[in-house]
């Protein structure tokens, strides 16, 4: 297994914290300072490579201090100065702590990703919503701080994968929208049952199917499990893919808009007919 370009392990060792730190010592200088997806991947943010990683060796980000520049094959790199409250400790390598390496990752990715990191980042559990969204001001001036500045606010760390994150942003971006609730939890008949995101109140969800969780093996049982809660609970559920949140022909806030355009409308028939009964 390569984690890391020209970094190999046996795939029984596993992926842990450990063994991470292990290949980042193999490749990192000693004053060196690992940033960015590294560091996210080094803190345990699920999913936080770039698309594709998983089918290729990332790169690795790092710096030298005081923001000298990296140049080699393996490193991507640039010029950038810390604080040394942005900086820590692990098991003696020095990495950028959660909260700036979210911070960074906000700024510099593009507004996609950008977001689905910082969600993962969040997820980590290692900052809060409102610690993130109080540290944007020091970055005024920098690269990507208005992207940030909008985008810190609504940062969620229940948000499932990067691209659940992205079919909330999708959401966010239809301002006639009420803004959606995350992992909306039901009563199942073996335990409680959770969808990616909606409005309770009026019985409607979106849930995005990736190939990796939702391929050809698992499309009976998301149909059977989709199916018993349109009846049990009465939900609508639009199911999105790749294709209705990426590309030129995206169209999930088409069809959001119509999913809550319906379930307002069932919502308003509910009402009327227990009035007149």
């Amino acid at each position: 297994m390569s984690p890391l370009r020209g970094v190999y392990y046996a795939t029984q060792l596993g992926d842990t914290l450990d063994v991470r730190i292990s290949c980042l010592r193999l490749v990192a200088p000693e004053d060196a300072v690992i940033t960015d997806r590294t560091a996210g991947w080094l803190h345990g943010a699920p999913m936080i490579l770039a698309p594709g990683d998983h089918l290729s060796t990332p790169s690795v980000s790092m710096f030298l201090r005081p923001g000298n520049r990296l140049k080699n094959g393996w490193a991507k790199s640039g010029e950038r100065t810390f604080l040394e409250s942005d900086l820590m400790e692990v098991d003696g390598l020095v990495v950028t702590t959660p909260l700036r390496t979210a911070c960074d990752l906000g700024r510099l990715l593009h507004r996609d990703q950008a977001f689905a990191a910082m969600d993962a980042m969040a997820r980590t559990g290692a900052f809060t919503v409102d610690q993130l969204v109080a540290e944007v001001p020091r970055f005024k001036g920098f690269r990507g701080v208005r992207k940030l500045r909008t985008l810190s606010p609504l940062v969620d760390p229940r948000a499932g994968s990067p691209e659940e994150s992205i079919l909330r942003l999708r959401w966010l971006d239809c301002e006639t929208l009420p803004r959606p609730e995350l992992q909306i939890e039901l009563a199942g008949p073996d335990g409680p049952l959770f969808l990616d995101l909606g409005i309770a109140e009026l019985r409607y969800a979106a849930e995005y199917d990736g190939v990796v969780w939702h391929g050809p093996d698992q499309q009976e049982h998301d149909d059977d499990r989709r199916d018993w809660i349109r009846r049990e609970h009465g939900f609508d559920i639009d199911v999105f893919t790749a294709i209705d949140i990426h590309g030129r022909h995206q169209n999930a806030w088409g069809r959001l808009q119509a999913g809550i355009a319906r379930a307002r409308r069932r919502a308003g028939a509910a009402v009327w007919s227990t009035r007149a009964g």
